[in-house]
C-alpha cells in the first residue's frame, strides 16, 4: 500500500486513509522546477500544524513554490472544509493527553471497560466504543474483538484504553501483555496501534509512545 502514489491510494483505499502529507500532495499536484509536490506539501503540513484554522492567504503564498493560483485553491478548500466538512464531534487526536479527554466517562465506572477509540489517516476520531466490560485478563481481551471494530469502522489507527476502578494507575502484567498482543496484531493487520491509556479517578497513564 505503501508504493501506491497518493492519487492512487485515494482512489483504492479512500481518502480516511491516507495521511495529511499525502492529502496535501494531492492539492499541491506536481510541485514546479525548484520545489517538488513532497517539499511544498511539507511545508504546508508544517504551517498548519502551527496556525491551525487561522492560517491566511498570505501565510501560504509566502511558501516557495505555492503560486497565487494554487494558494487560492487550497484557500477555498479550506474554508469550505471549516464550513462544511469539519464537524466538532471528530476531534484529531495527536497525543495521549487529549485521547484521555475522549475517555472521562471511564472514570466514573464501577467495572473495569475495555474501549476502543478508532481513527482515520489523519487521527481524526472515528467512533468512542465499549468493546468488553469485566475484569482485565489478557487471555479475555482478544485482537478479533478489537480489530472488528476498528474493520468495521475502516479505521487507519485506534487507540485502546481501559479503567482501574481501583483508582491506581500502576499497569499490572496482564496491561502490558494485552498491550503487546495488540501492538503485534497491529502490525499485522495494517492497523496501528499508537497507545494504550488505564485511567483512573486520579488521572490517566499512557503504556503506548504517543
Amino acid at each position: 500500500m505503501d508504493k501506491l502514489k497518493p492519487r492512487e491510494k485515494l482512489e483504492k483505499f479512500g481518502a480516511e486513509n491516507l495521511t495529511d502529507l499525502e492529502l496535501l500532495r494531492i492539492l499541491i499536484g506536481s510541485g514546479n522546477q525548484q520545489f517538488s509536490a513532497e517539499q511544498i506539501a511539507r511545508r504546508l503540513l508544517k504551517l498548519l500544524k502551527s496556525q491551525g484554522s487561522s492560517i491566511s492567504y498570505k501565510q501560504i503564498r509566502c511558501i516557495p513554490g505555492m503560486g497565487p493560483a494554487k494558494t487560492s485553491e487550497v484557500v477555498a478548500l479550506f474554508e469550505l472544509g471549516r464550513r462544511y466538512l469539519m464537524p466538532a464531534d471528530r476531534p484529531i487526536i495527536q497525543s495521549a493527553e487529549q485521547a484521555a479527554k475522549q475517555l472521562d466517562y471511564l472514570k466514573a465506572k464501577k467495572q473495569e471497560c475495555f474501549v476502543v477509540l478508532t481513527l482515520d489517516g489523519a487521527n481524526r476520531l472515528i467512533d468512542n466504543a465499549i468493546v468488553f466490560q469485566g475484569t482485565l485478563d489478557q487471555s479475555l481481551v482478544h485482537p478479533r474483538e478489537i480489530f472488528a471494530k476498528a474493520i468495521e469502522d475502516r479505521a487507519a489507527k485506534i487507540i485502546v484504553a481501559h479503567n482501574h476502578p481501583s483508582g491506581s494507575l500502576e499497569p499490572s502484567r496482564d496491561d502490558e501483555a494485552v498491550t503487546e498482543k495488540l501492538e503485534e496484531a497491529g502490525r499485522l493487520m495494517g492497523i496501528e496501534v499508537l497507545d494504550h491509556l488505564i485511567v483512573a479517578r486520579g488521572g490517566y497513564r499512557s503504556l503506548g509512545s504517543m
